[in-house]
């Protein structure tokens, strides 16, 4: 775990050296809680929304814009014709890291994990749904037409890190099985924005690069069944995997996806295939063979995951946050937005199309019989919990990068999506701290739902 403090005090971190003591161990310690990346991405945010509403704000800008020139001899990595900028970088290039730790995350439930169990993934499946299909066409409600009905995948998300972050504040008051519906759920989300994203927020395609793109895919799903078992090769075919789909038109962070989702979920060796060594007993071969053995008794998705979540959650998103959540809130900003349809739909969406999409198809799959609530939910923990999923902040602005070339759009839901998150996140707290979590409710409940199926 990135938080665990080592055992053995001949380490710098376990010795009783007072900067171990006093700084050390305790920064260990809050990189691992479960709320840890939540409040990161909370004081980025701050930090990017203060930063450009100072009088400094036009270095805010002029930092994001800045270009970075990557070449090797006549090659250069453009974008659209220009180099990239910074903000650019962030959102085109380190995303796709973040992308492809989702996709280790989607296969691993969908092999190992909680989304396995076809009745048991029924519950959040469906919620996730409701979540997605009411919040767009809340917002549909408000844009119907013309240039801002684009953004109506932007109240679709949610955001894992502030989710969990929120939820983790009540402690034993959310019961752990509704955590894990809360996490089932936002996968399940990301998944409907993954495709979205691919689907519809595409510019033209450039065939050329999507043929080498489909190639590349390809290649890595034979060189895996063949168990070829050599990092350096998927890396390289994961950064050009990246290049092409950056140059074909679809988003490049869905190259991340689709290496994340390729990745083996099993280990390669069972347990009782990794017998104990001595290692008084090992020369430098038969410790490098006794590595790989103990290694690949853990899947390489669960080992990239756990490398690479700190990464993510620690610079990646709070760097993205700082990117983009920099909106200036003048009086004019403000009165602009507060009348303005993109930033009521975002908000109304994310808010109340949350609340009632997930918490309406949550019941109906329990109606139905199709799956059952988590043990010890009551509907109160479900209706907070919906709320809590209102919180898309992360996905959600970087949709709205995707969604609108407009400036003034752009801002106008950046402060939806800010708002509303807010909203959600009271709500959803406001909600849960009053819902019992002895369970006694979630049986009661349960049984409620249970009688009318069984007449």
């Amino acid at each position: 775990m990135a938080g665990s403090v080592p055992a053995t005090r001949k380490t710098w971190l376990g010795s009783d050296r007072a900067l171990a003591r006093a700084i050390g161990r305790p920064v260990m310690r809050f990189l691992g809680i479960e709320a840890a990346g939540g409040i990161l991405l909370i004081v980025t945010t701050v930090v990017a929304i203060v930063w450009a509403n100072s009088p400094w704000s036009s270095s805010y800008n002029d930092l994001w814009a800045t270009e970075v020139h990557l070449a090797v001899g006549d090659f250069a990595l453009e974008h659209h014709g220009h180099a990239l900028t910074l903000g650019e970088l962030v959102n085109d290039a380190l995303m796709a890291v973040f992308f492809f730790v989702v996709g280790l995350e989607i296969k691993r439930e969908l092999v190992t994990g909680h989304l396995r169990d076809r009745r048991a993934a029924l519950l959040p499946a469906g919620a996730a749904v409701g979540g997605m299909v009411v919040p767009a066409l809340i917002f549909f409600v408000f844009n119907p037409s013309g240039a801002s009905s684009a953004g109506w995948g932007i109240p679709m998300a949610t955001d894992i890190a502030f989710a969990v972050g929120v939820v983790s504040i009540l402690g034993p008051r959310v019961p752990t099985p509704l955590k894990v519906f809360l996490l089932s759920l936002a996968i399940v989300d990301d998944i409907g924005a993954i495709l979205v994203i691919a689907i519809f927020y595409t510019n033209d395609l450039a065939t050329e690069w999507l043929v080498l793109a489909v190639a590349i895919v390809l290649a890595v799903v034979i060189l895996t069944r063949m168990r070829v078992w050599y990092t350096p090769l998927y890396l390289l075919l994961g950064i050009l995997l990246w290049y092409s789909t950056f140059r074909s038109g679809i988003h490049a962070t869905i190259a991340g996806v689709a290496m994340g989702l390729l990745t083996p979920a099993k280990p390669l060796l069972e347990p009782n295939e990794v017998s104990p060594m001595g290692a008084e007993s090992l020369d430098a071969e038969g410790l490098r063979a006794a590595k790989f053995r103990l290694n690949e008794s853990v899947s390489v998705a669960d080992r990239l995951e756990r490398q690479l979540h700190p990464l993510t959650g620690f610079l990646i998103i709070p760097l993205f946050a700082l990117a983009n959540a920099g909106i200036e809130l003048s009086g004019e900003v403000l009165s602009d937005a507060i009348s303005s349809q993109v930033t009521i739909g975002v908000v109304f969406g994310l808010v109340v199309g949350k609340i009632l999409g997930v918490s309406l198809f949550t019941l109906g799959t329990v109606r139905l019989g199709l799956s059952a609530l988590p043990g010890g939910a009551t509907m109160r923990h479900v209706v907070g919990i919906s709320a809590i999923a209102g919180i898309g902040f992360t996905v959600s602005l970087f949709v709205s990068g995707l969604a609108y070339d407009s400036y003034v759009l752009q801002e106008e839901a950046k402060v939806g999506i800010l708002f509303a998150s807010l909203l959600a996140a009271l709500i959803g707290l406001l909600i849960l701290s009053g819902a019992r979590s002895d369970g006694s409710d979630g049986q009661v409940v349960a049984s409620e739902m249970e009688a009318p199926l069984e007449a």
